[in-house]
C-alpha cells in the first residue's frame, strides 16, 4: 500500500519543490502541488484536497507537506486533514517541509503510514547540517 503525498504551500513554494524533486531524481515526482494564492478562498481549497483524496478512496493512506504552520495553507490542509479522518481516511500532516523532507518522501519505502511520516520528519532533521569549515566531504 502506497502513500500518497501532497505538498499544500505558498504559491509558487510546492511548484519550486515539485521541480527540486525532478531534478534530483531524474523523474517526474509522484506528488500532487496545492499551492495556495494570497487571495484563494479556503473552503474551496479544502474542497479540492478532499476531492484528490477522496478520488482514491479511504483504503490508500495520505501524506500532507506543508511550509509553515499555523499559516493558510497549513490551516486549508489541517482542515480538510479533519475532515478525510472524519470519514475514515488515514491522513499525516507535516509542517517545515524543506527539500530533503520531500526527497525523503518520495524515496523512502511506504509500508507503514505511521513510521513512514516519522521517516519523513525525521529525514527533514537529517537534512539540517550547520556546515562549518572545515568540511568533511
Amino acid at each position: 500500500m502506497s502513500t500518497r503525498i501532497a505538498l499544500v504551500m505558498h504559491d509558487p513554494l510546492g511548484a519550486a519543490f515539485q521541480a527540486c524533486a525532478r531534478h534530483v531524481l531524474g523523474r517526474v515526482p509522484d506528488l500532487t502541488v496545492f499551492d495556495i494564492e494570497p487571495d484563494a478562498d479556503p473552503p474551496i481549497q479544502t474542497g479540492r484536497i478532499l476531492d484528490w483524496m477522496r478520488a482514491r478512496g479511504p483504503g490508500e493512506p495520505v501524506l500532507i507537506l506543508c511550509d509553515l504552520y499555523g499559516a493558510t495553507p497549513f490551516n486549508i490542509a489541517a482542515q480538510a486533514q479533519r475532515q478525510a479522518l472524519e470519514d475514515g481516511y488515514m491522513v499525516h500532516l507535516l509542517t517545515g517541509t524543506n527539500a530533503c523532507m520531500v526527497l525523503k518522501a518520495l524515496t523512502d519505502q511506504q509500508e507503514n503510514p505511521e513510521s513512514f511520516s516519522e521517516r519523513v520528519r525525521q529525514g527533514a532533521l537529517r537534512g539540517i547540517v550547520n556546515a562549518e569549515p572545515p568540511y568533511d566531504c
